[in-house]
């Protein structure tokens, strides 16, 4: 295949002359909280991620050392913020928001029993029709965290 042919099939469905670029999964999971002490404490106590920066306005906690969770003190991003690298834009959220961690089937019920010794209250267990189960709890902030086993959706 020359150039010519694989640029054709990398733009099939977009038009002529047009190349998709292509995404490498998501880097950041950002929700915003009211108390950042008391957040990182439950997703490093609870999850056991590790925090890997804190300011005044946000902790990072690195997930399987592949992603992050941005924890954003709500407010505290509602103004642009100047770097030395550049601006970051206003951004700011509200209301509780729902996000899903993957975990082996394996990991299961040690995860039910972890989540029981540490307080957290399962709010829900859903086996779905493609063999998964995924496990619903809340975070201090109301949030809705999922721990879910491949099989929920036709690419996991």
């Amino acid at each position: 295949m020359w150039h010519g042919d694989l640029v054709a099939c990398l733009c099939a469905g977009l038009g002529a002359g047009r190349y998709m670029p292509r995404l490498n999964g998501i880097l950041e999971t950002a929700i915003h909280v009211r108390d950042l002490s008391a957040s990182a404490g439950f997703y490093q106590q609870v999850l056991g991620l590790e925090l890997i920066e804190r300011s005044e306005r946000l902790c990072a906690l690195s997930v399987a050392g592949r992603h992050l969770l941005l924890l954003f003190l709500q407010g505290g991003s509602s103004k642009p913020l100047e770097t030395a690298g550049g601006m970051i834009p206003p951004h700011d959220g509200s209301g509780s928001l729902h996000f899903a961690f993957a975990i082996d089937r394996i990991e299961l019920e040690p995860w039910v029993e972890r989540l029981r010794e540490r307080g957290v209250a399962l709010e829900s267990r859903v086996d779905w029709e493609l063999g998964g189960t995924s496990l619903y709890f809340r975070d201090p902030d109301g949030h809705l965290v999922e721990l879910a086993t491949p099989g929920n959706w036709p690419i996991y």
